[in-house]
């Protein structure tokens, strides 16, 4: 199988859709937390109705903004995705730049426990009050190496550390060092041949975001959490209403920020995700790292010759 990796803004939509006119025989699985919701279609750049119809697109549009996804259950849904396309004698190709998602695909999952409802409460109210950067100061005091790896307003995975340690007294990295379980290590993706877009130019990366971002504010992405407000159930601390862009955009709706500011905020936040994202792609091995700024004909080319030169 193909798996096309990259920062947000990379071009890795753009070269899935060029490979699928090639190769009509591949269906594509969408490795994105946040192309996972209905309704957040401008924000997150969704594939358009009519890139959906040209190719199978799967875990898109599998779950309401007001439920959770995990890499756990992603592993589960894409070991099915693949299954079914296989029976169709399909090709799957993975694309997206959720790397938590990818490192599970590749290494398993940690056999870490859950955590009591009651104690993931207290810790939203906590940060409900303080803010995620405070909480984030508490899990470097407890588990720096931990928090090390996380962005201060990384609300999930703060949260999920500092469950972590409040249920078990354990630090997360700790338990992640004695887990010798890999159960859920999934099954086929080990051999995975992956093409990473690796933009060497940050000031072009940063460029395309931003145009795209104005691109969305064009198409009515302002409108789209407007409608998402208006449901009631919805609030700023649900991982999907975390995602960027759309915190932002929930701030300036809320009126406790300007439209510039706003502006601002989300594009910064967006370059702080590529950032992020860069930085594991970094951490991989086994990744063909292509440039998409100078080669994405040789990206093109790389992934026409891994699915059979078709």
């Amino acid at each position: 199988m193909l798996c096309i990796l990259g920062p947000t803004a990379s071009g890795k939509s753009s070269l899935a859709m060029s490979l699928a006119q090639t190769h009509p025989n591949i269906e594509l699985i969408s490795m994105d937390s946040a192309l996972v919701y209905r309704g957040m279609d401008i924000g997150t750049a969704k594939p358009s109705r009519e890139e959906q119809q040209q190719v199978a697109h799967h875990l898109i549009d599998i779950l309401d903004p007001a439920e959770s996804y995990s890499a756990a259950r992603f592993v589960a849904d894409a070991q099915q995705a693949v299954a079914a396309i296989c029976g169709r004698n399909k090709t799957p190709v993975i694309v997206g730049g959720t790397m938590l998602y990818y490192k599970a695909l590749i290494e398993g999952l940690d056999d870490l426990p859950s955590a009591p409802a009651e104690i993931r409460n207290a810790i939203g109210a906590e940060a409900l009050s303080l803010g995620w950067p405070e909480m984030h100061r508490q899990l470097a005091t407890i588990d720096p190496e931990t928090a090390g790896r996380l962005n201060p307003n990384d609300a999930q995975r703060i949260s999920r550390a500092l469950e972590l340690y409040r249920f078990t007294g354990r630090t997360m990295s700790a338990l992640i060092a004695e887990s010798h379980q890999r159960e859920s290590r999934s099954q086929g993706f080990d051999h995975l041949a992956v093409i990473a877009l690796m933009p060497e130019d940050r000031v072009w990366l940063h460029e395309r975001i931003a145009t795209r971002f104005h691109d969305m504010l064009k198409q009515g992405f302002l409108d789209e959490v407007r409608t998402l407000m208006q449901r009631g159930d919805l609030h700023p601390g649900l991982p999907s209403m975390r995602c960027v862009g759309y915190r932002q955009a929930w701030d300036f709706l809320s009126g406790k920020t300007s439209q510039g500011d706003f502006v601002a905020a989300a594009i910064a936040a967006t370059r702080q995700l590529a950032k992020r994202q860069i930085t594991w792609l970094r951490g991989f091995t086994g990744l063909t790292l292509i440039d998409p700024k100078t080669s994405m004909r040789l990206a093109r080319d790389t992934c026409n010759n891994l699915l059979g030169g078709r």
